[in-house]
């Protein structure tokens, strides 16, 4: 009887042991989960707010110049869609190896190396920006020999140079923002964006109406609004901002710079995949029968579209930050979770605004235009532009968790065969052979997409993330210096335990 009473009672004690386990864990997860979203959010909100700024500064002034003239305003478009996108692309795309980089380093509390990483991309983007320039000095004969009308083409080579500071401009705003948003440092960013926003509307105002400068107004605000908060930021490094990162300039930037050139190319490549894809995608809308009101109509989605995709370029950014923070700790189970999580808010997020422009469809288009037909079209696109709002909220995450594990090279060649080989000529035969018109190329560049997120997602969940753990861990030690290596002292590497 006893011994019937003393495992009843050790049953009841383990018992209470499982139930009282069972809560600390979910306490814990929970504490976790809270923990992940605010270190989450830290980069996620001013990524998001600094990229919605930098959108607002470039509708401003096409605002602004459409009310110049409709040459200006062509111009102007020519090369604010297709030159500065081209550009943007590359520069950005080789400024996202900065990112893997810097994230690694201070998740592996290699703070020094930030400040290097950081010069050493100067270096690379400054040749790069250089490079690019004869494009935008030749604007005009090359628009001409493409076939572009000449008042139009002149127009375009006028305001090309008008760009080139700032093309200047994304060396420094681009490499500053991920070296900042590594060390989760990045509100700085979001109050600049705030000044900047409202001093580029003030001085359009004030040089092109009241001043009466015309389009030269325009530009000279835009390159205002670009430099400003690069000055900002830099103040904010070089005078105590990161006083664990930067460590002043430094000869030893020089050294390895053919390793970072490799892994800038290959982010390159893989970021301008994405960004020329919807470009293609108006070209070949372009050729369309009834093409006005086709590209009218899609170009206010693009617009929302690219709004939307503001949000998820931010958790593209936050993604790529949390995942290199966590391999460069040597985490791979808090890796783990934080894709988990970043994919999950990203998709609810997606999912209701998926769940809004199919319930609003056509009628968001009198926002920005008073065509009924126009907005018939646009109605007819909204079941499109909701999938493509959905896909967005799960794509560009997945390409940042690949940034923070440094895969540039191979999304580049998943975004190769899935939008190359498989959406375009899927879209072409949809729109051109199979009689399906503008909704034809789109569906056949969605399904591209679509596949492009099934891969990634597939290597997501296949990687073994305690390999990837060792290989960060081994590129760090290749690429790592001593304090005094960087200060000019000795040139004998120091391997990381």
């Amino acid at each position: 009887m006893e011994e019937k009473d003393h495992v009843r009672e050790k049953l009841l004690v383990h018992g209470h042991g499982d139930q009282s386990s069972d809560a600390e864990e979910e306490k814990s997860f929970w504490r976790k989960l809270m923990e992940e979203n605010k270190k989450l959010w830290v980069v996620a909100g001013p990524s998001i707010f600094s990229r919605f700024s930098t959108f607002g500064v470039t509708v401003i002034s096409q605002a602004f110049v459409g009310h110049i003239g409709p040459t200006e305003l062509a111009g102007y478009a020519i090369v604010s869609t297709v030159l500065m996108r081209f550009a943007n692309g590359i520069l950005l795309g080789m400024a996202s190896a900065l990112e893997t980089l810097c994230g690694q380093s201070f998740g592996a509390k290699q703070y020094h190396m930030l400040g290097i990483y950081l010069q050493r991309s100067w270096i690379i983007l400054s040749v790069c920006a250089v490079v690019l320039l004869p494009i935008y000095v030749f604007t005009t004969p090359l628009l001409k020999l493409l076939g572009q009308e000449p008042s139009i083409a002149s127009m375009a080579g006028v305001i090309s140079v008008w760009f080139i500071p700032v093309i200047f401009s994304f060396v420094w705003s681009f490499t500053l923002q991920m070296y900042l948003q590594a060390q989760s440092k990045n509100m700085i960013i979001t109050y600049l964006a705030v000044l900047t926003l409202g001093l580029h509307l003030f001085l359009s105002w004030l040089l092109t109406i009241k001043m009466a400068l015309g389009l030269a107004g325009v530009m000279i605000s835009m390159i205002l609004a670009s430099w400003i908060p690069i000055i900002g930021q830099l103040g904010f490094v070089f005078f105590g901002g990161c006083p664990e990162t930067w460590t002043g300039f430094s000869s030893a930037a020089f050294k390895d710079l053919w390793s970072i050139i490799k892994l800038s190319l290959s982010s390159g490549l893989m970021l301008c995949l994405e960004l020329w894809y919807n470009t293609i995608l108006v070209l070949l809308t372009g050729y369309m029968q009834d093409a006005e009101v086709a590209i009218d109509a899609l170009s206010i989605c693009l617009n929302i579209n690219g709004w939307e995709m503001m949000i998820s370029v931010g958790f593209l950014a936050a993604a790529g930050v949390r995942v290199a923070n966590e391999l460069g700790a040597g985490s791979a189970k808090r890796a783990k979770f934080s894709i988990v999580n970043v994919v999950s808010i990203s998709f609810f997020i997606g999912f209701v605004l998926f769940v809004a422009f199919l319930f609003f469809r056509g009628s968001l288009a009198y926002i920005f235009t008073d065509s009924p037909k126009v907005a018939s079209a646009v109605a007819d696109l909204s079941p499109l532009l909701a999938v493509s709002i959905l896909l967005n909220s799960v794509q560009p995450v997945l390409s940042g968790v690949a940034v923070g594990a440094g895969w540039q090279s191979v999304v580049a060649y998943v975004n190769i065969t899935c939008y190359y080989l498989i959406g375009i000529p899927l879209g072409v035969l949809l729109g051109y052979v199979w009689g399906f018109h503008i909704k034809g190329i789109w569906l056949g560049m969605l399904i591209g997409t679509f596949v492009q997120s099934i891969v990634l997602l597939y290597i997501t969940w296949r990687t073994d993330w305690e390999k990837q753990v060792i290989l960060t861990k081994e590129r760090l030690n290749r690429w790592y210096m001593r304090d005094k290596e960087v200060l000019g002292g000795n040139t004998d590497r120091n391997e990381v335990a």
